[in-house]
């Protein structure tokens, strides 16, 4: 009997397992080098066009923005278009946009939007379709150079360049259904009702996805920043003033479900011989004519 009860553990632990694994082993395949940068090549695919239309997507986005707009506007939370951070945000916009067809040829005939929220969140985004938020905090609270704003400006235009949110509504209807599955038949062999198990097995391969989703978008969006004309090594001061903030007790709500800081400043700092070239070319000289980059904060 209690070699029988052991073996059905193993296998509910094996089951659970798999449910991370073989996603896991799909990760590794089809990547590809684009720029000097490792990314996921952008494709289709019958399941994610069922789950995620991209067409459905982007206008689901659209109408989520324009709702969000409008309810910051009666909360009077929406800065005003004259207001000179609004302007200066849009022309680090406009710098970025032509290079962003680049990673996502489609890029090229969306409506691209900027604004601005008055809230002391430490937070930005860009929806499918290009329409970009930014939070007065972010801006005030790491008292961002031009620079800095455009490397996270780059990183969440990388979100929606490479299809993150897409890539995610459909893994995650995937992986629910994988898991719902696996739960039910590791619940009816094992005896036990393991369902819940298994489905945070699942959980934590929708967390790996994203973690995975930030490093590619902190590399293509400084690409795409330093294209611009807009310096990489701002990525570096950028991280040091998130720790900073955290260290402070105040976790910026953009660092949810991040990967570690030390370990991003890592992969920058390890991509710098490909994006400083690109700066260099940008401002007209040489990488090795650059002078060192300065914040209005100490690099650590």
């Amino acid at each position: 009997m209690k070699t029988m009860q052991w073996k059905r553990s193993a296998l509910v632990l094996a089951l659970c397992g798999a449910v991370q694994a073989a996603p896991a082993k799909d990760q590794g395949q089809g990547q590809v080098v684009q720029d000097g940068i490792v990314v996921k090549p952008l494709k289709s695919s019958i399941w994610r066009d069922i789950a995620a239309p991209e067409q459905t997507v982007n206008q689901q986005a659209a109408q989520q923005y324009l709702a969000l707009m409008s309810q910051a506007q009666q909360k009077h939370v929406l800065v005003p278009q004259n207001d000179a951070r609004v302007s200066r945000l849009r022309a680090i916009a406009q710098r970025l946009i032509p290079y962003t067809v680049r990673w996502n040829q489609e890029a090229k005939a969306w409506p691209w939007e900027v604004n601005l929220l008055d809230s002391s969140q430490v937070n930005a985004f860009c929806m499918p379709g290009g329409h970009i938020a930014f939070y007065t905090g972010i801006i005030d609270k790491l008292k961002l150079t031009d620079d800095e704003i455009a490397a996270v400006m780059g990183h969440e235009i990388t979100h929606a360049l490479r299809e993150h949110g897409r890539d995610r509504m459909s893994k995650g209807v995937a992986t629910g259904l994988i898991t719902s599955a696996i739960g039910a038949v590791a619940s009816a062999w094992s005896g036990y009702d393991v369902r819940s198990a298994v489905n945070a097995g699942g959980q934590l391969y929708v967390l790996k996805f994203s973690r995975d989703e930030e490093r590619e978008a902190d590399l293509v969006g400084l690409d795409i920043a330093a294209r611009a004309g807009y310096d990489p090594r701002a990525g570096l001061a950028l991280w040091n003033k998130m720790a900073a903030l955290n260290d402070r007790g105040e976790p910026p709500a953009i660092l949810s479900d991040h990967p570690g800081g030390a370990q991003r400043m890592q992969q920058i700092q390890d991509h710098m011989n490909v994006l400083l070239p690109l700066y260099a070319r940008a401002k007209g000289v040489t990488a090795d004519r650059l002078p060192p980059y300065r914040s209005n904060v100490a690099l650590r």
